[in-house]
């Protein structure tokens, strides 16, 4: 399996890749204002990529639940300069966690690859025409609401069946509207507008995904749903079941993983692979 981010084939048909967090915002539910500022923050990616970062993910903008937007101006202030400092010391794929056409195309333009849209190209009209026209690997996630609402109530029929219909569907607009079918990866959006039944019937039913043309990403990492089974609510408690469910979900046939701590992860994936992939 290959995606492509603009000119640059990613092969997927082995090797699951990791792709390592940099939230550059204060209020992230986390690790906001970790990295807030521009030498702090591409600190931060430099030992992500030497923990065995694959691609680096930057966001500006918290989608925690309860988070409220931020204007263009401002998320393009946190996100452009870490995006140039990365791209001057690293040929590392760069991707741009955001929902607006404006910040994706200047990163972009700035020597970002790929483009990670939480609305599945709904936040903005005009993210459509920059994914197609710069060929900028695409993630599209499923979200129910928006990040300040998204967990009053979250309700399915069958949330498996619902998150698959609705992720194809946006991939065919993608699609038909002139992206290329291998730059698309498609995200079930884990913890996004879901309550713990929902991401355990998601993760369980992973095929329906996986199954797929599309390479399928999953992120874990530090949610909220990993302290049900201890009942510890610390963040650092979520660590181990986040390592563990990256082992399940390669397992499931998912190549793509979101992560704030690169190495345990890989060395999951190794473990995990050496066993499938003989």
């Amino acid at each position: 399996m290959i995606w492509r981010a603009r000119k640059k084939n990613i092969d997927l048909s082995r090797q699951g890749l990791i792709l390592g967090i940099l939230n550059v915002t204060p209020d992230s539910f986390s690790d906001g204002g970790q990295h807030v500022g521009g030498e702090a923050a591409v600190l931060h990616g430099m030992k992500l990529i030497e923990e065995g970062a694959d691609i680096i993910d930057i966001g500006g903008e918290s989608t925690r639940p309860g988070a409220l937007p931020i204007s263009t101006a401002e998320e393009l202030a946190r996100v452009l300069p870490v995006v140039q400092a990365l791209r001057r010391k690293s040929d590392i794929l760069l991707s741009v966690d955001t929902y607006k056409a404006e910040t994706a195309h200047c990163c972009l333009e700035e020597g970002a690859d790929i483009i990670n849209d939480i609305t599945a190209l709904r936040g903005d009209p005009k993210m459509l025409s920059v994914a197609a026209e710069t060929k900028a690997g695409l993630v599209l996630m499923h979200m129910q609401g928006t990040p300040h609402t998204m967990q009053q109530k979250p309700h399915y029929t069958s949330v498996s069946t619902e998150v698959r219909d609705f992720l194809l569907r946006r991939a065919q607009i993608a699609t038909s509207s002139g992206v290329d079918p291998v730059s698309i990866a498609l995200d079930p959006g884990i913890g996004f507008g879901k309550n713990f039944s929902h991401n355990r019937e998601l993760l369980s039913a992973l095929s329906v995904l996986t199954g797929g043309e599309y390479p399928v990403l999953v992120g874990v990492s530090r949610k909220s749903f990993l302290s049900v089974t201890s009942g510890a609510r610390s963040v650092e408690s979520r660590f181990w079941p986040g390592v563990a469910l990256t082992s399940f979900c390669r397992e499931k046939g998912v190549r793509l993983f979101r992560v704030h701590e690169p190495a345990p992860h890989r060395e999951a994936l190794k473990m995990t692979e050496a066993i499938l992939l003989p």
